[in-house]
């Protein structure tokens, strides 16, 4: 259709060469997004090589055959139960991935999502299974090798976030949380956090620096523990994954960060929630990422991103911010350029940094366990 071959056009314009890494969430709760045909080269044309799904949608995984894009597939919580049966899970894989290889790249499958903050204890009881049987059935169609098996928490899953070095997991959920981070260190599968610096900031505006959740220059604050200093806070929160993994043994289990990104348009009391903050978040994201930068604990570990999300999704639940997380209108045009030139990314080098306030929390519990 003419209004896509268009939209394409001035995407190299408007995202111009921004990275060669990053990931994108491709959510399709909508009833007026495109083909996935059409996604494919807005996909190409942010430079994204990996997408997740929140499902295994066969349309997108066909569209994407031979793509070279790596996909990481959904398995939603609504089959959680059913999956703990081996037979069911070896079923669903053979049908949900084994017939779209090797033409489509996918290299892992999300069982669930946010899972552990809803606070439903029958449905926590059956993550680990599900998991370890998906994993069986990979093993058995003899795939365990090129497919790893993760799932996909709130940053709420944290007790104490700040400062970063003090980072703990939430009691109540230990003993859900450390079965899980076994298997995922024995089948050398990542772990996968959704950080989203716009609630922590939504929650507290008066206390949070817009300039610290938006990747602008700050003087930015210091852990009193570690002595590291954080200009902003997505790194911040990054770090307090980390250091809550190490307090249960499991330091060297690798971390994607599976959602964040900040929305364009939200609700009246959806503090921040704008086109210009949207820009600026996700255009410093990207370019810190492009600059392989990591964070100030890990300062040699690659920023695995996935951005939220491809497109606005019209039928999302909730306040107006779920509805507009999309870089894409459903038409295909960009709901703001992402080009780099006149957007200011904190260095990290400032020497007038402040002590890490008492109160701040970079934790504050996600709303969208709609995704």
């Amino acid at each position: 259709m003419e209004h896509h071959q268009l939209a394409i056009f001035f995407l190299g314009l408007l995202f111009p060469a921004i990275v060669t890494s990053v990931g994108i969430n491709y959510g399709q709760i909508a009833n007026n997004l495109p083909t996935p045909e059409h996604v494919v080269p807005l996909v190409k044309q942010i430079g994204a090589t990996r997408v997740k799904l929140y499902d295994a949608d066969p349309k997108v995984l066909k569209a994407f055959a031979n793509t070279g894009v790596e996909f990481i597939v959904g398995l939603g919580n609504e089959y959680l139960s059913k999956m703990t049966n081996q037979a069911n899970a070896l079923a669903w894989v053979k049908q949900n991935v084994q017939c779209y290889l090797p033409a489509t790249k996918i290299v892992s499958i999300a069982v669930g999502n946010e899972v552990l903050t809803f606070n439903d204890t029958s449905l926590s009881g059956c993550l680990l299974p599900a998991m370890q049987s998906v994993h069986t059935a990979l093993v058995n169609l003899k795939l365990d090798n090129k497919i790893t098996v993760t799932t996909a928490h709130s940053v709420a899953i944290l007790q104490n976030s700040y400062p970063p070095s003090s980072g703990t997991f939430r009691p109540d959920l230990k003993n859900c949380i450390s079965p899980i981070l076994d298997f995922l260190s024995k089948t050398c599968s990542p772990f996968l956090i959704n950080a989203y610096p716009f609630f922590a900031y939504k929650a507290n505006p008066k206390q949070v620096p817009i300039e610290f959740v938006l990747f602008q220059p700050n003087a930015g604050i210091v852990d009193p523990v570690s002595k590291l200093h954080y200009d902003n806070m997505l790194f911040a929160q990054i770090d307090a994954v980390y250091a809550a993994l190490s307090t249960l043994g499991y330091s060297k289990l690798p971390v994607q960060i599976s959602e964040t990104g900040w929305p364009s348009k939200g609700d009246d009391d959806e503090v921040g929630a704008s086109t210009e903050n949207a820009k600026k978040y996700n255009g410093n994201l990207l370019k810190i990422v492009s600059q392989k930068k990591g964070t100030p604990a890990r300062p040699n570990n690659d920023l695995n991103i996935f951005v939220f999300a491809m497109f606005n999704e019209n039928l999302k639940p909730g306040p107006t911010s779920e509805r507009n997380y999309g870089l894409f209108k459903p038409d295909g045009t960009p709901v703001y350029g992402l080009g780099f030139s006149g957007v200011s990314v904190s260095s990290g080098n400032s020497t007038s940094s402040e002590e890490w306030p008492s109160g701040m929390s970079i934790s504050a519990p996600t709303s969208d366990n709609f995704r």
